[in-house]
């Protein structure tokens, strides 16, 4: 049976009840491996800031080498870490694994996390995730910083840039100032994946509006706690309006819908497949994150009996067709913002 014209899309949380030292990468890069033998589009890892657990960014860069096509997305927290260093460290991400990065931004407003960086005091919900919103919108332009044909690396003149495919971001935002250009080439991607997970309804209070605020204006995948069909899909419909309001093209955000997992028993994922694909044709979502009670135990139930399952429904691939994370979520590789403004100058 041939998949249908929108694919579903399927990721996996790997965060486990017990988290290993911040870095050992074993558990992580068996996990992701087994993952990639399921063809999913990527999993996402999250980051315990100041707190015990993984970090990252830096156990994906090691799972990145041992990997081929999964893409590797890791919770990034904006409140606390300098815009620059989010942008470099992403890009690292995406250069290590040839282009499968993604981040999933996160912000804080935990006193013990504040008091650990000594910076600031603690804030507000509503106002951490503004700055949020103004981090991804940096990270973005220090990304495009440098044009996709800026490095030149000819030995004979020693000439390693093009400098007029450099440019200077100047952002100046509430909390921060910007000014450029990044240190690191463009990366595989042009922009590496950016993911913000919101709950099912933007009227939550003052931090969940604020996070669907930087969800529809920057993400290109949003993962949406819903617990059931109708409620996810309101939600994605909702979040495709906000998208088009911001002068976005909603048929490019990806919208899944971020599931608890718990399988007790290998007959249990026959059941989860039919969860999914009836969700899928109620239009609930463009696919599913699943967060596995016990990922050592329910990802290898979900790649031996949901994938297949899936699979023989026509909803889900046999094979990845490209090599990039963009390419497994059917995203387009967006150009540098300040190419066009170069050329109009010439």
């Amino acid at each position: 049976m041939p998949l249908p014209p929108h694919p579903l899309r399927l990721a996996v949380a790997l965060d486990a009840p017990q988290a290993p030292p911040p870095s050992d990468a074993a558990p992580y890069l068996a996990l992701a491996r087994l993952a990639e033998r399921g063809t999913l589009d990527f999993v996402t890892l999250g980051d315990r800031f100041g707190g015990p657990g993984p970090d990252a960014l830096s156990v994906l860069a090691r799972v990145a080498p041992a990997t081929e096509r999964l893409g590797l997305v890791a919770t990034v927290t904006t409140t606390h870490t300098e815009p620059f260093h989010v942008s470099t460290g992403v890009a690292t991400l995406d250069w290590v694994s040839r282009g499968r990065a993604g981040w999933t931004v996160a912000a804080s407003t935990g006193e013990a996390e504040a008091a650990l960086v000594g910076r600031r005091p603690a804030a507000p919900a509503a106002e951490v995730w503004s700055e949020a919103d103004e981090v991804a919108d940096v990270v973005a332009r220090l990304w495009d910083s440098w044009e996709d044909d800026a490095e030149i690396r000819d030995r004979a003149t020693g000439r390693f840039v093009d400098r007029d495919r450099l440019h200077h971001v100047d952002f100046t935002g509430r909390t921060f100032t910007v000014r450029g250009p990044s240190i690191v080439p463009r990366p595989p991607q042009g922009r590496p994946v950016t993911v913000v997970e919101v709950a099912d309804a933007p009227d939550a209070g003052h931090a969940e509006r604020a996070r669907w605020a930087v969800a529809a204006a920057r993400a290109d995948v949003v993962l949406v706690r819903a617990e059931d069909p109708g409620t996810a899909g309101a939600a994605r419909a909702a979040l495709r309006d906000r998208a088009r309001a911001h002068g976005r093209d909603p048929g490019a955000l990806r919208v899944l819908a971020s599931l608890s997992v718990e399988l007790e028993s290998p007959a249990d994922a026959a059941g989860l497949a039919d969860l999914l694909g009836d969700w899928f044709a109620q239009g609930a979502a463009d696919g599913f994150h699943l967060r596995p009670a016990d990922p050592a135990r329910d990802l290898p139930r979900i790649v031996a009996g949901t994938v297949p399952t899936l699979r023989e429904r026509g909803l889900f691939r046999r094979s990845y067709e490209g090599a990039t994370l963009r390419d497994h979520l059917g995203l387009p590789r967006p150009a540098s913002v300040y190419a066009p403004a170069r050329e109009a100058v010439r």
